[in-house]
């Protein structure tokens, strides 16, 4: 619990200026600069640090001088072994792409099932994103203990400390689209959704604060439907291109995996079922009045609770 908390608990990672980091050095000698300075700070030497990534101190030291390719999950280890602050991690995780020329996402593919990272790939080049949630808060729109607290929920197996971080960045890393132009978004929750409890009561009054900024948004349409209207039984997620290239396509997730419906019969279905979800949900200002009631309602509970 200690590291993914600690991670939270620290200032956003800044976007990272490799020209002013180091000129024009590669991203592995920086990074492998980086890995040892935090290495020298703590008293460690190669061989202890090495043990945290089940290698050598050839291979330490190696990694050190950008001279073997980074593995996400040594890296990573490493930021455990080191005890980093977030933004600290942030810089490795940037140089980390860097190095191996990859999507930020791909850095954490050994805790992201491969229709995850599809979905984000395609949210980045989508014209329009509309989400219908009856479940939980969508992952773009959750906070970070919002989040862990699902993963913990979900998980049935034991999660390390630092996968359950890992996990929580991921989703935290989705929201780099809210600083694009596009995509626009379109998020319709079920009522439900706002009063379904998902960790304390201080978790969900965080989460209701976070859903009204997002409300206030421009490129965000966000709608409450009411526990008394009819609402599409389960969630869907539907993405427009443009120029419709590539073909739109609506995707459900489910506990096991997830289906990405692209026939056009099923697409025109899955619109109409959000057309209608739009249409039966209330406007802008009655639906941040449904969440700033939810928010009054989870700080009362976690006044309670304290």
């Amino acid at each position: 619990m200690a590291a993914a908390r600690h991670w939270q608990s620290d200032p956003e990672p800044s976007v990272v200026d490799l020209t002013s980091a180091g000129g024009e050095r590669p991203a592995a000698q920086l990074l492998g600069e980086e890995l040892r300075r935090h290495r020298e700070r703590r008293g460690l030497t190669l061989e202890a640090s090495s043990r945290a990534i089940r290698g050598s101190t050839s291979k330490m030291s190696r990694l050190e001088r950008g001279e073997s390719p980074a593995k996400a999950r040594d890296v990573y280890d490493l930021a455990a072994f080191y005890d980093l602050s977030r933004q600290d991690l942030g810089l490795l995780e940037q140089l980390l792409a860097q190095a191996s020329n990859s999507e930020w996402y791909e850095r954490f593919a050994d805790v992201t099932p491969s229709f995850l990272r599809r979905l984000i790939r395609l949210e980045g080049r989508a014209e329009e994103i509309t989400i219908f949630e009856n479940q939980v808060v969508p992952g773009l729109l959750q906070t970070e203990r919002y989040a862990e607290a699902l993963i913990r929920m979900m998980e049935a197996n034991p999660v390390s400390e630092m996968e359950i971080a890992r996990i929580v960045a991921l989703r935290m890393g989705r929201k780099v689209i809210f600083g694009q132009e596009l995509p626009r978004i379109t998020v319709v929750l079920d009522e439900t959704v706002l009063r379904r409890k998902r960790g304390s009561a201080d978790i969900m009054r965080e989460q209701m604060e976070h859903l009204l900024t997002a409300a206030e948004m421009p490129k965000t349409n966000l709608r409450i439907i009411s526990q008394d209207a009819m609402s599409p039984p389960m969630p869907i997620t539907y993405l427009q291109f443009p120029d419709h290239v590539p073909a739109d396509l609506a995707y459900l997730e489910n506990i096991e995996g997830a289906t990405y419906a692209t026939r056009q019969r099923s697409l025109d279905n899955y619109r109409k079922v959000l057309t209608d979800a739009r249409d039966n949900a209330l406007g802008r200002e009655e639906s941040i009045k449904a969440i700033q009631d939810a928010a009054e309602e989870w700080a009362r509970k976690a006044a309670q609770e304290r």
